[in-house]
């Protein structure tokens, strides 16, 4: 079980690579969003509240394995976040590149509440909600971007 629970909190083990983590967790997420772009909206939501839930489980245990508060290699919260960003996505190499670059602003800069919820909830639900926020402020601003400026 530790192995799998390993496996989903680090994103596939990415969160162990060298530099950044988060940044390596939201290329993963990227990844995985290619794999699933073609879902229909409901069910690709659907798939992202089931990786939230998973991740709260999997990002708290990990944090206890690894006795470390909200620990670097976690970055399941970053792939559900970079998730959360691409919702809706127009088809596109730029949607792609802005919507990673604004969702790694968002994640390192936790604009509130993000900040606020990363300082004050314990476990694996407050290593998921700082980024479930960033997420969504990146899916807005993506949004905004593609309906109405570009």
């Amino acid at each position: 079980m530790t192995t799998i629970l390993m496996i989903i909190a680090t994103g596939f083990y990415s969160g162990f690579l060298p530099y950044a983590p988060g940044t390596w967790g939201s290329l993963v997420g990227l990844a995985i969003y290619f794999l699933i772009k073609g879902l229909s909206l409901p069910t690709y939501c659907i798939l992202i509240a089931v990786l939230l839930v998973v991740g709260f489980f999997a990002a708290g245990s990990v944090e206890k394995i690894l006795d470390k508060k909200d620990p670097g290699p976690v970055v399941i919260d970053e792939i559900v976040g970079m998730l959360i960003t691409m919702i809706a996505a127009p088809p596109g190499i730029l949607p792609l590149i802005i919507g990673f670059l604004l969702f790694r602003v968002f994640d390192i800069m936790k604009p509130f509440p993000a900040g606020w919820l990363d300082r004050r909830i314990q476990g694996g639900v407050g290593i998921m909600l700082d980024d479930v926020v960033a997420g969504i402020y990146s899916f807005v601003v993506l949004q905004g971007l593609f309906r109405y400026v570009l």
